[in-house]
């Protein structure tokens, strides 16, 4: 008696990854072994990518920061320190953005905590 296969499920799994495969160059898009490597690498990245994002733009605002209250006479640590220590709650987004596009609004802050 021959052997039976879910040939349904199994041609459904391939097919799936083989769809996240799309666009991808050469034999990575349309060879089973190759674009099942491929895509789970690809996964791989784009989860790890999710993370170093988070971290990116962290540095970026510091970045940013740094580069606002440099001119006013401190530096990014001290004003981080002097900002809890005065109990005022911003965070780096918003002092980034402040500092960006609001200068003098940046420049008030700097100037109650000092």
């Amino acid at each position: 008696m021959p052997r039976s296969v879910n040939h349904v499920a199994s041609r459904a799994r391939r097919k799936k990854v083989l769809k996240l495969a799309k666009g991808y160059y050469g034999r990575r898009k349309n060879v089973w072994t190759v674009a099942k490597n491929a895509v789970e690498k690809g996964l791989v990245y784009a989860y790890e990518g999710r993370k170093q994002k988070k971290r990116s733009y962290r540095r970026l605002w510091i970045v940013r920061i740094n580069a606002g209250v440099r001119p006013l006479g401190l530096s990014y640590s001290v004003l981080i320190d002097k900002l809890n220590k005065a109990g005022i709650e911003l965070n780096r987004k918003v002092l980034a953005d402040l500092a960006m596009n609001h200068p003098e609004a940046f420049r008030a802050v700097v100037e109650k905590v000092k």
